[in-house]
C-alpha cells in the first residue's frame, strides 16, 4: 500500500500547552488584525471557557468584544450567512474560532464568504474552489477529537436538502491552533468520549487507506498510541489536566494526518448518517470504525496489522500471532468501545442510538456512496456493499 510519489503539507503553527491561550493576542497582531470575531457556541459560553479565551486577549490589549455564540451542533448555510453578515455590519477584521468541530468548520466557512464575498457559502463548496489568502483565522479546540484545527477541509449542512456540503481547500487552514488543556477539562464524559473515538478514526483511516504515506503515517501512529494510553484514564479522572492535553495533542496529530492521507468508508458513511439522522459526528465515527474495518480487512491485513502495537501495546503485541494481528487491532478497538459504553453509554450500535430507523438505511447507503471520502476507501464499495456494512452496524 506504499505510493511512490506523495505531498505532505501543514503550515499550520500549533502551540500547545499551559499558558498557550495567552499567546492569541500576539499571532492576531502580528498579522495587523486587531478587532477579530469570536465564533463559538452556546455550550462553550455556559463552561465558563469563552471569560478564560477574553481574560486572555484583553490582556494583550486585543478587542474581541464582537462575540457570535449561536453555533448549532450540526452548523448550516443559515448560519453561515447570518455571522458572515454581522462580521461585516461590526467591521472585525479576523476570526477567532473557539469549540468543537461545528465551530470551526463554521468559521472557516464564513472566513470564506467574508474574504471571498456574496451570501451563499454552497458557491463555493467542492476542493480547490478557493485560490488566495483569507483573512486572519485562529482556532482553539475545546474538543480532543475533530482535529479542524489542523485540517484544510469543512462540512456545512445544507438542511434544506439534507446533505453535508464539503469544502477543500490549503487557504482555508487555520494560521494558529491553540492547544491549552484548560479548554477541555470541562467536557463532558460521552462528549469525551465521542470525539476521541472521531481522532482515533481519523488516525486509523490515515493509516490504511489509499493516500496513506510515510509522514501521515507517524502523526496517525502517534495519535494512536496517545488515544489508547490515555482515553480510559480520563474517563476515571476527568480533572487530569497532562492526560487531557496528550488527547488534545492526538487529536492534533490525527488532523494533520487524515488531512494529508484522506479518509474513507467510516466517513462516507458517518456523513450520510448525521445528515440524515442528525447525530453527532465523532459518534458516527465510533459506530462504523469496526464493521468498515471488518469490510476493508483483506486490503488493509498489512498497516493494520501494524497498528495492533499503538492500539494495544508492546506485550500484546509480542505475543499475538502475526496473521491474526490485525484481527486482534479490530477487537482492541471493539473493546474500547464497550469499555466507553460502561462508562458513559456511548452507542456501540445504530440501535443503540435510538435515532435510526431501519427503514433509513437505504438511504443512508445511497448517500454513502455519493459522499468523496469513499474514493479513498482501500476496497471498492457498492450500493450492496455499504447496505451490508449498515446491516452489521444495526446490532
Amino acid at each position: 500500500m506504499s505510493n511512490k510519489y506523495y505531498e505532505f503539507f501543514c503550515p499550520v503553527k500549533v502551540i500547545a500547552g499551559n499558558a498557550a491561550l495567552e499567546h492569541v493576542p500576539y499571532e492576531f497582531t502580528s498579522q495587523g488584525c486587531k478587532r477579530p470575531m469570536v465564533i463559538t457556541d452556546k455550550g462553550v459560553r455556559a463552561a465558563g471557557l469563552l471569560d478564560t479565551v477574553i481574560g486572555a486577549c484583553e490582556e494583550g490589549e486585543l478587542d474581541v468584544s464582537v462575540v457570535f455564540d449561536d453555533v448549532p451542533a450540526d452548523s448550516s448555510k443559515e448560519t453561515v450567512t447570518a455571522i458572515a453578515k454581522e462580521y461585516r455590519s461590526k467591521k472585525c477584521d479576523g476570526i477567532l474560532a473557539i469549540g468543537g468541530g461545528s465551530p470551526i468548520d463554521t468559521a472557516k466557512a464564513v472566513n470564506i464568504l467574508v474574504s471571498e464575498g456574496g451570501t451563499d457559502i454552497a458557491k463555493y463548496s467542492g476542493a480547490g474552489v478557493i485560490k488566495r489568502p483569507l483573512k486572519p483565522f485562529i482556532a482553539i479546540p475545546t474538543t480532543a477529537g475533530t482535529g479542524s484545527e489542523v485540517t484544510s477541509v469543512a462540512v456545512i449542512a445544507d438542511t434544506k436538502r439534507e446533505v453535508k456540503l464539503a469544502f477543500e481547500s490549503s487557504f482555508m487552514l487555520p494560521d494558529a491552533a491553540i492547544i491549552d488543556p484548560r479548554m477541555t477539562l470541562t467536557l463532558p464524559p460521552h462528549i469525551t468520549a465521542a470525539t476521541a473515538m472521531d481522532a482515533m478514526t481519523h488516525s486509523v483511516e490515515a493509516f490504511t487507506c489509499m493516500a496513506k504515506n510515510p509522514l501521515s503515517d507517524a502523526y496517525a501512529a502517534a495519535a494512536i498510541k496517545k488515544i489508547s494510553n490515555n482515553l480510559l484514564k480520563v474517563m476515571e479522572d476527568p480533572n487530569d489536566a497532562d492526560k487531557r492535553l496528550e488527547l488534545a495533542q492526538a487529536s492534533t496529530m490525527a488532523g494533520i494526518a487524515f488531512t494529508n492521507s484522506m479518509v474513507g468508508l467510516v466517513h462516507a458513511l458517518g456523513h450520510s448518517l448525521g445528515a440524515i439522522c442528525h447525530l453527532p459526528h465523532g459518534l458516527c465515527m465510533s459506530l462504523f470504525l469496526p464493521y468498515v474495518l471488518e469490510y476493508n480487512i483483506e486490503k488493509i491485513r498489512e498497516p493494520l496489522s501494524e497498528l495492533l502495537l499503538h492500539l494495544a501495546g508492546p506485550e500484546i503485541y509480542a505475543i499475538t500471532p502475526k496473521a491474526q494481528r490485525a484481527e486482534e487491532s479490530i477487537a482492541t478497538i471493539r473493546k474500547l468501545r464497550d469499555d466507553l459504553y460502561r462508562h458513559c453509554k456511548l452507542p456501540r450500535t445504530l440501535q443503540e442510538t435510538g435515532k435510526v430507523e431501519k427503514s433509513q438505511l437505504d438511504r443512508i447507503a445511497q448517500a454513502a456512496l455519493d459522499d468523496g471520502s469513499i474514493m479513498f476507501n482501500p476496497k471498492e464499495v457498492t450500493l450492496k456493499d455499504a447496505r451490508a456494512v449498515l446491516e452489521k452496524a444495526w446490532g
